[in-house]
């Protein structure tokens, strides 16, 4: 797979996102549901922690794209819808981190909300990845 980052400004890689990205040569694509703080018994945890709730939410995340052969690394799309953009930009590190770490700026879009579909949940990532 071939990515290629499409920035006309360079401010968004500065935030740890690419305004498009090309993907060729890939062979799989993975839709992602949202992902959320949710345990392995589909509890919500964390409640109110809005930086505990994003590393769990990533977590989950990663769980669903190496069950599909793949890690964030394959990430080209993330959307992330909160109930909180103030908080989660104050907590923004968490994500910034670990998407740093794969080394992807995946393209993002972030969506205030009124609400998730557990009232407890403050944070849900959505991504795309290909391979």
């Amino acid at each position: 797979m071939e990515r290629t980052a499409v920035n006309p400004w360079a401010w968004s890689v500065a935030l740890g996102y690419n305004q498009g990205e090309i993907v060729s040569g890939h062979s799989r694509t993975l839709y992602c549901a949202g992902q959320t703080a949710m345990s392995k018994d589909g509890e919500p945890q964390h409640a109110g922690d809005m930086a505990a709730q994003l590393a769990l939410c990533l977590d989950n995340l990663e769980a669903v794209l190496g069950e599909g052969g793949m890690s964030l690394a394959n990430l080209v799309r993330l959307n992330v819808y909160t109930t909180d953009v103030d908080l989660l930009m104050r907590e923004y590190g968490v994500l910034a981190s670990r998407l740093g770490a794969a080394g992807v700026a995946p393209a993002s879009t972030m969506l205030g909300v009124s609400r998730l579909a557990i009232p407890a949940l403050l944070v849900e990532l959505e991504g795309t990845a290909v391979a």
